[in-house]
């Protein structure tokens, strides 16, 4: 198998297009509140939507301009369609009626909304032959794990939680707790359908060919 793919002149024009539009809208957010009251690049770049995105920027570009296709990239994939589905629904569910990390609301629609959706929909043509197993899930979940528990040890030092679900001073541990269980399992839910809709896409394409 070949270490580069072969995709559509238009899907690579696509992968540059909303990846340029991803990292505007991270851009704009430091330049917008610079210099703003409390505001810190520290704490701007410790938001998991940021994060996120910086990854699904990469993981579009990349695909842009070498679209490799073996296994250990289309793992690095999936993982950026993760969490930016992650980030996508939490938004949607807990974060939308409050601030988020921008005062932008376009740059709020393309980190929370456009950028979850661009890379569903490069990630579900694409036949990709990753089988849902347990392995699977917990290595792409060991990174919002990790995130969630650094979050909280240095939130106890900085006395700042990039979001309310996860600061114990507004619920207290055992029901922030409670919370984050279920959005783990949710989290894990999600890693299991995107794996699929990824091994379902490579059958459907075997089967045409």
């Amino acid at each position: 198998m070949n270490a580069v793919g072969m995709a559509p002149w238009w899907v690579r024009v696509l992968r540059i297009g909303f990846a340029a539009l991803g990292l505007v809208a991270l851009i704009c957010g430091p330049i917008h509140d610079h210099g703003s009251f409390g505001y810190s690049l520290d704490n701007h770049f410790s938001y998991f939507t940021i994060q996120s995105n910086i990854l699904g920027v990469i993981v579009l570009l990349v695909g842009a301009l070498l679209d490799p296709i073996d296994q250990r990239w289309q793992l690095v994939r999936g993982a950026g369609t993760l969490y930016l589905v992650i980030a996508g629904i939490v938004y949607a569910v807990l974060l939308a009626h409050i601030h988020a990390g921008t005062e932008q609301p376009w740059a709020d629609d393309v980190l929370h909304r456009i950028m979850p959706i661009a890379m569903i929909a490069d990630w579900a043509p694409v036949p990709v032959a990753i089988r849902v197993n347990g392995p699977l899930i917990a290595g792409w979940l060991a990174y919002p794990v990790a995130y969630s528990a650094y979050t909280l040890f240095q939130g106890v030092f900085v006395e700042w939680y990039p979001y309310p679900f996860i600061d114990p001073r507004c619920q207290g541990y055992v029901s922030m707790t409670i919370g984050l269980v279920v959005l783990v399992v949710a989290s894990a839910l999600l890693a299991g359908a995107v794996a699929a809709l990824g091994d379902l896409s490579s059958r459907w394409r075997g089967a045409d060919e």
